[in-house]
């Protein structure tokens, strides 16, 4: 029953259902689901009651007030995220955790890594606060001209690889905005012979060369890059359940069709077949169900 309720209703409606469960009963809905589910499937059901933005801060500071920083949830969320998200998902994690998502990224994060995250959160725009929903991003902005000259920059930061050329790649990766991406990247072939992605592989490595590429293939499409991710999760690391179950519920109602079909185009199987491989009991049932698959896909 919490299957058929909870994954076949949109988030307004179950914020709404909670709301009235609170009214009815006199219980927080999210808690009586936290005290009588367990595991992974306690970890989908709840995860389905926050919204969106509160969604990203509860998984952001699990990421990085557990045992160790879990970083590839912080690039998934944050190299992902329109400037609008990011602002509302800084102003839910104050409001959960009486925290500042930037102090600690700051504090739980280093080097060039920390400095690209920190970029991406940002909610200042050339030093003045910024009074729109938007962080620092460009929006709908292109200039052929320039594009030609970052990825000219671009080049030179792979091939030199000092901390200032680091830097320069990375604010122009934070900054501009998709659409000018796009023009830098088709630039960036024609001056190199190479594609960015390839050329960021080998001139960078870690946390700091996967979060830019992160930042590429979502300029690039956004779905294919999460298909990516799940294919990964699934495939590489023995089923990493709170990487699917984050992607699962965080683009259930943004862009996980596309990202079903991007699957099932790359890697042969769809994404259904290898949910029901490696997944069972309820906890396969409510993954299924969020998926919201026909015959085909199974």
């Amino acid at each position: 029953m919490l299957i058929d309720i909870l994954t076949q209703r949109c988030n307004a409606q179950r914020l709404m259902i909670a709301e009235a469960y609170q009214s009815m009963y006199g219980r927080d809905l999210i808690g009586d689901l936290k005290e009588k589910l367990s595991d992974h499937f306690k970890d989908v059901m709840v995860g389905l009651m926050y919204s969106p933005p509160s969604y990203d801060a509860h998984e952001l500071w699990h990421a990085m007030k557990g045992a160790g920083t879990e970083e590839n949830c912080l690039i998934d969320i944050l190299a992902s995220r329109t400037n609008a998200e990011i602002f509302q998902m800084q102003e839910a994690y104050c409001l959960q955790y009486g925290s500042n998502l930037q102090e600690d990224i700051y504090s739980e994060t280093s080097g060039h890594f920390r400095d690209t995250l920190m970029n991406l959160v940002q909610n200042i725009y050339k030093g003045k606060p910024v009074l729109i929903l938007q962080g620092i991003r460009e929006e709908g902005y292109t200039d052929p001209a320039m594009a030609a000259q970052d990825a000219m920059v671009l080049w030179e930061a792979c091939q030199r690889k000092t901390g200032e050329h680091k830097t320069m790649l990375q604010m122009i990766l934070c900054n501009k905005s998709y659409q000018q991406l796009w023009l830098v990247f088709q630039e960036f072939q024609n001056i190199s012979g190479q594609d960015i992605v390839d050329a960021i592989n080998e001139c960078y490595d870690g946390y700091f060369q996967e979060l830019l590429v992160a930042i590429v293939l979502c300029v690039r499409d956004k779905p294919a890059y999460f298909a990516y991710r799940l294919y990964s999760a699934i495939h590489d690391f023995g089923f990493h359940n709170k990487t699917v179950i984050r992607i699962l519920i965080a683009r259930s109602e943004i862009d996980l069709m596309n990202i079903r079909k991007r699957y099932k185009e790359r890697y042969g199987k769809s994404l259904f077949h290898d949910i029901k491989n490696f997944a069972s009991g309820h906890y396969e049932k409510a993954l299924l169900a969020i998926c919201a698959g026909d015959a085909e896909d199974y």
